[in-house]
């Protein structure tokens, strides 16, 4: 845990100051959304004066979130607030053009489960060993008495579902279970929020995945699986950003495969990579320090400048280089 702050602390100021903008990361997943919607509504409760903001907006995927409606993007005009809270945000600047939309703010605050975060902010609360940071906000909520309502059970269940890929992956404890399982006592009907999470794809989404599949590159003794998506291609099948998030789990899940890496093409010369690894000694977390990124040692990412084909080529050496050394 790097942390300069005890969650008692963070619940201290929720109670005692009244205006407040929560936000998260851009190109935000479930535990993004999951978080800044279940801190807003618990903020409410109490009473405060609560924005919601992400550089993205509310994604279509997630629309079936409580109170989905509430977040917006940010304005082009400054706003001061007493705290800026960020959540789920390994890097203050991922938080986008939320960042500049902050006037001012007397306090920031920083609650986050990447290793790669760096405790920016006033007040910091980063637990790496926490598989989601929606596990994190449940104990804040329920350690110190903060209002815990139906509503914010939803959110936190979709925040720690999609981020542990349905409590599956290895970072998941008892302890995770065991909120599960609070959650549902608030109210979650786990079968309905899951068919909303996992089985309501978009068709695009499809058409997106073969094209994918279709480009599929298999390398360093077939134990990297890798596919990149061109703009021309995305523009061609008309899919969203938001369709992107879990495709590469097609591919990390071939046998014998232990990466996988996704690339996308962006505007302006840049190339977003997302990195998976099935065995902790191949840290993919570090090789997208080499690039400027971070996040855990199973699941990373960063953003490159550059051609696709050459990103491409040398974050593939810098995969079969960690094989290398393991």
């Amino acid at each position: 845990m790097k942390t300069n702050c005890r969650l008692e602390e963070i619940a201290q100021v929720l109670r005692t100051r009244q205006r407040f903008v929560v936000m998260s990361h851009m190109r935000p997943d479930g535990d993004a959304l999951g978080c800044t919607l279940a801190m807003a509504i618990c903020l409410r409760q109490m009473g405060k004066d609560v924005t919601v903001w992400n550089e993205d907006g509310m994604l279509e995927k997630y629309s079936y979130l409580p109170h989905a409606d509430w977040v917006e993007r940010p304005p082009a005009a400054p706003v001061d607030f007493e705290v800026a809270i960020a959540l789920d945000t390994a890097v203050q600047s991922r938080v986008g053009t939320c960042f500049n939309a902050v006037g001012r703010a007397d306090q920031w605050i920083n609650i986050d489960h990447h290793v790669s975060n760096d405790c920016y902010g006033d007040l910091a609360y980063v637990d790496a060993t926490a598989p989601a940071t929606g596990q994190i906000l449940f104990e804040l909520f329920s350690q110190n008495e903060l209002p815990l309502t139906a509503a914010m059970a939803d959110n936190l269940f979709v925040a720690i579902s999609t981020d542990t890929g349905s409590f599956q992956y290895p970072s998941t404890t008892a302890r995770t279970y065991e909120i599960g399982a609070e959650l549902i006592r608030l109210g979650v009907d786990v079968g309905s929020l899951s068919q909303k999470m996992y089985e309501s794809y978009p068709r695009r989404r499809l058409e997106l995945l073969r094209a994918l599949l279709n480009v599929l590159r298999l390398s360093t003794n077939d134990r990297v699986a890798s596919f990149a998506l061109t703009h021309a291609t995305a523009q061609s099948l008309g899919v969203k950003p938001e369709d992107n998030e879990g495709l590469i789990d097609s591919i990390r899940a071939i046998e014998g495969v232990v990466v996988a890496a996704f690339f996308e093409e962006l505007p302006e010369s840049k190339v977003r990579i997302s990195l998976r690894s099935k065995d902790s000694r191949i840290d993919v977390s570090k090789i997208c320090a080499q690039f400027g990124g971070g996040g855990h040692k199973l699941a990373a990412g960063a953003r490159v400048g550059g051609a696709l084909p050459d990103v491409e080529e040398k974050v593939l050496r810098a995969i079969a280089h960690e094989f290398e050394l393991s």
